[in-house]
């Protein structure tokens, strides 16, 4: 249970950099921040603390087994995640080779 209470704030601290920097390159840091927090959320679900690989034996028995469902699904959004951090630092890069700063206050009195 602790480890979920674990997950929640490192999802806290990731959305207080999203919703209170200025800066694009912390905000992108705290996009990451709660991905990975997302991420790890979701590994916890399909864990289980005596769980075997989720291979079935040859016996037919089956044993408590780990959930690979949640596993897969965290493959497809660190792909997905990562595309995602690529875009907006090459955003972010264009915007810096564009008004010369990365504060979006300053970005967005440049506006004209």
């Amino acid at each position: 249970m602790i480890l979920y209470f674990l997950t929640f704030i490192l999802f806290s601290i990731g959305l207080f950099g999203l919703l209170f920097k200025r800066n694009l390159i912390k905000i992108i840091i705290s996009i990451a921040i709660m991905e990975y927090a997302i991420n790890l959320f979701l590994i916890l679900i399909g864990y289980k603390q005596t769980g075997a690989v989720p291979i079935l034996p040859k016996n037919g028995q089956i044993p408590a087994i780990v959930d690979p469902l949640p596993q897969a699904m965290v493959l497809t959004t660190i792909v997905i995640g990562l595309s995602l951090i690529i875009l907006m630092v090459s955003l972010s890069i264009r915007i810096y080779e564009k008004y010369g700063t990365f504060d979006i206050t300053k970005i967005r009195k440049l506006r004209g």
